[in-house]
């Protein structure tokens, strides 16, 4: 009987390794033909998630849903309620560091005094004076701050009360070239809103785009509610997005939410000449990058542009009215604000003035963003170009004694050290505190956890550090951003700057191409 038992465990197991290899084979083969092995479940067997998880919802088209197994929701307290208040703001600021690719001295057009329109030009890129960066507001010029060696860091406008627009004649679309409809948006002032992929820089005017990818929805903690940023501007929405057609070789593709929290904003979904896919799975779901990966991925010397809902019905606005509009939804997030709530003003606020009488304490951190990929900033400082969100939490600048040995105080984590997989809904109370120092930087396979993308994030980050331009190209490096990396950077017990190093990876990509 024993011998009989062995056998038949024998055989047991090399079943089990047969058809683990031949499901191995499948996957790697679907990849090898460009095949989404997560949106379509190419394995021998299903799941025990995809036999157990909740159907998607009815408005869900199941044809172009990408479900998406990795990933992590941080849910932390402070999340700004779904009412949208005007926002008692009277300065605003631009910089010129928010605009990834500018010269750190851009030629100025206005002075410290001069009285300005919103949508009038502010200063150029010298080495592209046919880029123009405007003011988001009407008013009078009160400063212009400089940095290191002289460079431009802030232009800080104090908006007029009644808002006064420089007024564009718009041009006829039935019979314009794609170079006049170009030339409209650079004068303008919004062209420095299209981000193009690879490097995530302020897109090139003579390149023409493989593709455009908007992501309707977003994952990253206390994120901004995107269906209260589009509602009125539906319009708006759809005439961007037929602009935006008219400027890319291939597609239009919006991203929309899957999850079944909240249906989507019928701007979005009724959108029309856009491809849909729908998205549904934790935090990195909601990025732009991750989307384009399960769509239709970069591919060599190609090149994508990616933009924001808001900025799309900007463009849109343009093209109907003439008028530059840098209406912005603000989110006022974290445990540290008493009335988190949403904000309509315009960009480049004032966060002191967004935050008045809203902070419970001094002792705070300041992230304009999200807390995984934001950017820490001066309470007097203002909104940064690309976000629409302000997150303020505690500065963790105490020792907590024995803190990796006796992990007592609740905190969102990655490791199963803390047993947050137990309570799921419960909305942490985060700081700044890294619980650690920087450490080896050692082969743990949490990377691969956090980021759905068919990359190896931790080989990415070594053939950065290492500066190896083919292998860097070979691990898919066009296809990153900061925010794509930050959730890893979360996770990673080494304490590592990803964001950072990827950053030196991309400059370096693109001192190279």
């Amino acid at each position: 009987m024993l011998i009989s038992a062995l056998v038949v465990i024998g055989i047991i197991l090399i079943f089990i390794s047969v058809f683990s290899i031949s499901d191995n084979l499948i996957q790697i083969e679907a990849q090898k033909q460009g095949i989404d092995t997560q949106k379509n479940n190419l394995s021998l067997v299903p799941s025990l998630k995809d036999l157990f998880s909740k159907s998607s919802p009815s408005y869900v088209d199941k044809n172009n849903l990408h479900r998406l197994n990795k990933g992590m929701d941080i849910k932390l307290a402070g999340a700004a309620s779904d009412e949208v208040h005007h926002a008692p703001v009277a300065r605003y600021g631009v910089k010129p560091q928010d605009f990834r690719g500018i010269s750190p001295i851009p030629k100025m057009e206005v002075t410290e005094g001069d009285e300005v329109l919103a949508g009038q030009v502010l200063f150029y890129d010298k080495k592209n004076p046919t880029v123009k960066y405007v003011s988001p507001v009407s008013g009078e010029i009160v400063e212009i701050r400089r940095g290191q060696k002289r460079s431009i860091s802030h232009v800080i406008i104090l908006g007029d009360k009644e808002q006064k627009h420089k007024q564009n004649t718009p041009i006829a679309l039935s019979n314009a070239s794609r170079s006049e409809i170009v030339g409209f948006m650079q004068e303008s002032g919004v062209w420095p809103i299209i981000n193009q992929r690879p490097f995530d820089i302020i897109a090139e005017t003579e390149v023409i785009p493989d593709n455009i990818f908007i992501s309707t929805f977003d994952t990253a903690p206390l994120a901004p509610n995107l269906n209260l940023v589009i509602e009125g501007r539906g319009e708006e929405f759809q005439k961007g997005l037929e602009i935006l057609a008219r400027l890319t070789s291939g597609k239009v593709y919006l991203g929309l939410d899957g999850r079944g929290q909240e249906k989507p904003h019928t701007a979005y979904t009724s959108a029309t000449g856009v491809e849909k896919h729908w998205f549904k799975g934790k935090h990195p779901a909601g990025n732009v990058g991750v989307q384009i990966h399960h769509v239709n991925p970069i591919k060599n010397n190609g090149t994508v542009w990616t933009l924001k809902v808001e900025d799309v019905a900007m463009i849109g606005r343009l093209f109907l009215s003439g008028t530059y509009d840098a209406t912005k939804v603000v989110a006022i997030t974290g445990s540290e604000v008493t009335e988190p709530v949403h904000y309509k003003t315009y960009k480049g606020a004032s966060i002191s003035e967004l935050l008045k009488d809203k902070v419970t304490s001094d002792n705070n951190r300041y992230v304009s963003g999200n807390v995984l990929s934001g950017t820490q900033l001066p309470i007097d400082d203002f909104v940064s170009d690309a976000h629409n969100q302000i997150t303020v939490i505690k500065e963790g600048d105490d020792y907590e004694l024995f803190g990796w040995l006796l992990p007592i105080t609740p905190r969102p984590s990655a490791s199963r050290t803390f047993p947050n997989f137990l309570i799921p809904g419960h909305e942490f109370e985060a700081n700044t505190n890294t619980h650690g120092e920087e450490r080896a930087f050692v082969v743990t396979g949490q990377y691969e956890n956090m980021l759905p993308m068919d990359i190896y994030p931790q080989h990415l980050m070594k053939a950065i550090l290492t500066g190896d331009i083919e292998r860097m190209e070979g691990l898919g490096i066009n296809e990153m951003s900061e925010e794509d990396i930050a959730l890893c950077e979360f996770a990673c017990t080494s304490k590592q700057p990803l964001q950072e190093i990827l950053r030196d990876g991309l400059d370096m990509m693109r001192e190279q191409a």
